[in-house]
């Protein structure tokens, strides 16, 4: 027998399955997750990098630019006549902020499967890896504008009370909502590649039904429903009551943020885990 005929026989047999749907092991899925929690800190810390946030130049960068979306939205507001003086000012830059961190979470995971798509095709891991680290890059992005916030409460004279101890809760919580748009946005994107295109007019849409360029107190009584089908308004909303306002958000507020966050979590990752083994053939 030939080498070649040798080197042929012993060499690795390849057996492709078909994908099938359906939910993989939780635990076995959760398992693998929790181990690569490392490599997703150093893969969101290393695309930062990459596109200079990781500089001082890049870091200014990311506070001047909601900065002076906030001046211009607040120039606007004063243009038609609206009026708040420093507390409309501290609502408007807290809020855009975290809206941004929504955002940017958001339109960033859309296109992590896509984007990976070498990742994806080149190694074995959970793919909800992509858009937690996405989110995760947001949130990088949006702790040095907490800086901003801070020096904006002083400048205004905004009080400082105990309540604002719950602005990690909130945090949590629109963080949880970023993901789980995020994996939803994911999904949608590997199937729909055009998907993507229409994230800034949504976007758009969600800031103008959010409570940034305005206040709850302010909404008219035929729009009260938007506190209830917004998932974001009872969020932004606790945010402004104990950032700006210096007292405690609505229980009801909370108890509707944590619904929404915990059924868009849970219709996400479901959609998201029965299709992953189907996403190498649709990238």
């Amino acid at each position: 027998m030939s080498f070649s005929q040798q080197h042929v026989k012993r060499a690795p047999i390849a057996v492709y399955q078909p994908f099938q749907h359906g939910l993989p092991s939780l635990k076995e899925y959760l398992s693998s997750l929790w181990n690569r929690r490392h490599f997703i800190f150093e893969y969101a810390r290393a695309d930062l990098h990459q596109k200079q946030y990781g500089t001082v130049l890049g870091q200014l960068w990311l506070i001047v630019t909601p900065l002076i979306l906030a001046g211009i939205y607040y120039l606007l507001l004063i243009i038609i006549g609206v009026k708040g003086g420093a507390t409309r000012f501290g609502h408007l830059t807290g809020t855009l902020f975290l809206f941004y961190l929504v955002t940017n979470s958001i339109t960033s995971g859309a296109k992590s499967v896509t984007s990976g798509s070498k990742l994806v095709l080149n190694s074995a891991f959970p793919r909800l890896v992509l858009p937690i680290a996405e989110t995760l890059i947001a949130l990088m992005r949006f702790l040095p504008t907490m800086i901003v916030l801070l020096g904006i409460h002083i400048a205004l004279g905004l009080p400082f009370t105990t309540h604002m101890f719950w602005a990690p809760v909130i945090l949590a919580l629109v963080l949880g909502f970023a993901l789980s748009c995020a994996i939803i946005a994911a999904t949608v994107n590997v199937y729909f590649r055009d998907a993507q295109n229409l994230l800034p007019y949504l976007s758009r849409t969600l800031l103008y039904l959010s409570p940034v360029l305005y206040t709850s107190e302010m909404l008219d009584e035929r729009l009260n429903f938007l506190t209830v089908i917004n998932p974001l308004f009872p969020l932004l909303d606790s945010w402004s009551a104990i950032m700006i306002e210096g007292r405690a958000p609505e229980t009801s507020d909370l108890i509707l943020g944590l619904g929404w966050t915990l059924a868009l979590f849970a219709l996400g990752s479901y959609i998201f885990l029965t299709r992953e083994r189907e996403f190498a053939v649709r990238i």
